[in-house]
């Protein structure tokens, strides 16, 4: 575990200084601060628009990171030579997968912290200066706790989407190939659930078979998607459901690291 650590804390502090994820960072905090200026222009939307544009963006930014950095985190130390002499060291491969893994999830999970943590700052200043009358017509509080269940979600999603941007950038060198495999598989599993009651319009019962296949294995990204549930005060989302959802997640993004592992521990490098 101790080699786990090491490897996991390198990457969080190379991510962290990365100027891919400060840029990916920043501008997230615009768009974010965009959202308060937009809202102000729309009367009585204020609170909606904000939390819209803040929930999008915190899942945008993170689908970036993990996507543009997690499809690196393998192939730039075989890029720059440099998995030559970490492979020396007394670090097992799979150590080195799933140390690298945890650490690009942990340098997620710090950013969407503080971007949740300015949403929330942006909402109490919008309370502050909100009528009582006015707050008392609205559907949801301005700070409504219920946020944090889509967060929560979000970042269960991203941790899972991190899994697949590293199972692809194990058995291939080239990152725009891996990147584009790891953003096709999240757009497919964005429509995973109508895949899934996919019928076919054309009689194929062999197409139909294999789009509903397609649904069923690819990760169900849509079930982590809360957003709309959340802003716009429909019926609360239980508890149950987001462990439920982080259980499912959980065990995935384990078959993935696992399964890179597996590819990694196989791997001639020449």
């Amino acid at each position: 575990m101790r080699r786990i650590r090491l490897v996991a804390w390198h990457v969080f502090k190379e991510s962290v200084r990365d100027r891919v994820l400060l840029a990916i960072a920043a501008f997230a905090v615009v768009l974010v601060v965009a959202s308060v200026l937009i809202g102000q222009i729309t009367a009585g939307q204020d609170v909606k628009i904000i939390k819209d544009i803040g929930l999008a963006t915190l899942e945008l930014s993170g689908v970036l990171m993990a996507v543009f950095i997690g499809v690196g985190l393998v192939a730039r130390e075989i890029e720059r030579r440099s998995i030559y002499s970490l492979l020396a060291k007394p670090v097992a491969r799979w150590e080195f997968v799933v140390g690298k893994y945890i650490g690009l999830v942990g340098t997620i999970a710090f950013n969407v912290t503080l971007m949740t943590v300015a949403l929330f700052l942006m909402l109490a200043y919008l309370q502050w200066k909100t009528p009582d009358e006015v707050e008392r017509a609205w559907l949801t509080p301005v700070v409504d706790p219920g946020l944090l269940k889509a967060v929560i979600l979000i970042g269960a999603e991203l941790a899972l989407l991190t899994a697949v941007a590293l199972f692809f950038s194990t058995f291939s060198s080239s990152g725009l190939l891996s990147a584009g495999l790891t953003l096709g598989v999240f757009v497919v599993g964005l429509l995973s659930e109508d895949l899934r009651g996919f019928t076919a319009v054309d009689s194929s019962q062999v197409l139909a078979f294999v789009v509903r296949a397609v649904g069923v294995v690819v990760p169900a990204f849509s079930a982590f998607d809360i957003k709309a549930d959340v802003v716009n005060g429909r019926p609360p989302v239980p508890w149950a459901y987001v462990g439920l959802t982080i259980v499912y997640a959980t065990c995935y993004a384990s078959a993935l690291v696992g399964g890179a592992a597996a590819i990694f521990s196989r791997r001639e490098f020449t």
